[in-house]
Parts: structure tokens; sequence; C-alpha cells
């Protein structure tokens, strides 16, 4: 059954991160560094999310502020209008320590899928060295 929803979508078998999954996504940013919401996404796409919406990201950084996740402040010391720098907190750490757990998990689950789902499958696979190619 299809929906009316994604019709404009490009034709892919990648399905995208589960929303939920960007969670996890974010506070393992947050824990490296502090981030304003825009370069906070520029490095979740770069991670390999392929997409994400705007309005939802934001409103999802809002709720983990609300749960205590995250923190933020303003910063006004570069020019142009205040942002709001993000960081993850105490309780952020320990959500995504069990995040880490489950997707633990979740890879053993995946492995053994695979594993069984095609034998010949590697899990590391490589690209060919240069010149094998052309051999």
């Amino acid at each position: 059954m299809e929906s009316g929803k994604g019709k404009n979508k490009k034709n892919s078998s990648n399905l995208g991160a589960p929303q939920n999954f960007l969670i996890p996504l974010m506070l393992l940013h947050l824990r490296n560094w502090n981030s304003h919401g825009y370069e906070l996404m520029e490095k979740i796409t770069q991670f390999g999310v392929d997409s994400i919406d705007q309005g939802n990201f934001y409103r999802l950084l809002r709720k983990l502020e609300k749960d205590a996740l995250v923190s933020s402040e303003w910063d006004t010391t570069t020019k142009g209008p205040a942002k709001r720098i993000y960081a993850i907190t105490e309780a952020g750490e320990r959500y995504l320590d069990m995040w880490a757990g489950s997707l633990s998990q979740y890879q053993t689950l995946l492995n053994n899928f695979f594993s069984v789902y095609n034998p010949f499958f590697t899990l590391n696979q490589s690209s060919p060295e240069k010149g094998e190619e052309d051999a």
C-alpha cells in the first residue's frame, strides 16, 4: 500500500534513518562538541543521514531540551542574529549510553540476519584496489 506522501522523493531502496535514530545521532555529535542547530544538522547529514526536515529537527532539539537531555544558551559573540548553542547534559550522556547498548544488540541481530540472508555477504566490504578493476 502506497501513500501519497513521498511521491516526489527519489525512488530509492534507502529508507533513511528512523526519526528516533536522530536522537542518539544528535547526542553523539553534541557529546564531542557544542554546536548551533544548523551545524549539528550538517554534521548529521555528513554522517550519512540523507535528508533531515529542518522544522522537525528544531522541534526535536526543543523536545530534547525540555526533557533535559540537552541544554542551550544564546551565542551573541558572532555577527548577525544570536544563535542557540546546544550541549549534551549528564542525562543526555546516560540516554546516549542506553542507546549505544541497544544498538550493540541490534548490530548482533543485523549481523546474524545478513549471515543467513547471504552467507557470502561480508560486513566490511571494501572497494577494489586501484588497478584490480582493470585486471
